[in-house]
């Protein structure tokens, strides 16, 4: 083979490697596009499912509309409860009852708020009647006689109307659980059934019922 043969030989090979290099980096290129596409599906799916767990439903509303008043009514409660009873057990029950409630009042006002829907109007002087079929709820006589109650009295009729009050409250929070769609509402009835089911059973055990 001549030298000029040889030449030619070398450099046809030397082609042959550089088109298949070429080739290789273009697989590899589009095999990055590729993962590219993969992950910006998968943050579309991600924020797809983030707007959904924002997204609330009709049953959210509701729950909101109604746990605002049945809240500031076992927050007047407890405010009572400061003044009027006589066992430290009662008021210091009354005390974590409001400190609880207050803040998911305002948080349920701001949900109604950012949602469009109507925000039940703040106490002092809210119209019991007007929610005397919420489970749990006390007409304004009940509230009355809570009023006007005063020592041993008082803190047996305390404990006795607020568990009343809290089993409403812990039903309104199971239908939530059940219907509701907005992850935050989902999450305070979650609370909601925990804290004041285990209040439930403080309350019975100051009543000598447990």
């Amino acid at each position: 083979m001549t030298s000029t043969t040889r030449s030619l030989v070398r450099r046809a090979a030397l082609v042959t490697t550089a088109v298949t290099a070429a080739l290789a980096l273009a697989a590899c290129g589009s095999g990055d596009g590729s993962g590219s596409g993969t992950d910006t599906r998968t943050s579309s799916s991600a924020a797809s499912a983030e707007r959904t767990a924002g997204a609330h439903n009709d049953a959210d509303v509701s729950f909101a509309q109604g746990m605002i008043p049945h809240h500031q009514q076992a927050v007047l409660m407890a405010r009572t409860a400061a003044a009027r009873a006589s066992s430290a057990e009662v008021k210091d029950l009354a005390a974590r009852i409001e400190k609880a409630q207050d803040p998911e009042i305002e948080t349920m006002s701001g949900w109604l708020a950012s949602w469009g829907a109507k925000v039940p109007s703040a106490m002092p002087g809210m119209d019991h009647s007007g929610h005397a079929g919420m489970p749990g709820m006390m007409d304004g006589q009940d509230m009355d006689r809570l009023a006007k109650a005063s020592g041993a009295d008082f803190d047996r009729m305390f404990l006795t109307m607020m568990a009343e009050h809290h089993e409403g409250a812990v039903e309104m929070a199971t239908t939530e659980k059940t219907n509701g769609r907005y992850g935050p509402a989902r999450k305070t009835a979650d609370d909601i059934i925990t804290a004041q089911n285990a209040e439930i059973e403080e309350m019975n055990k100051l009543l000598g019922k447990s």
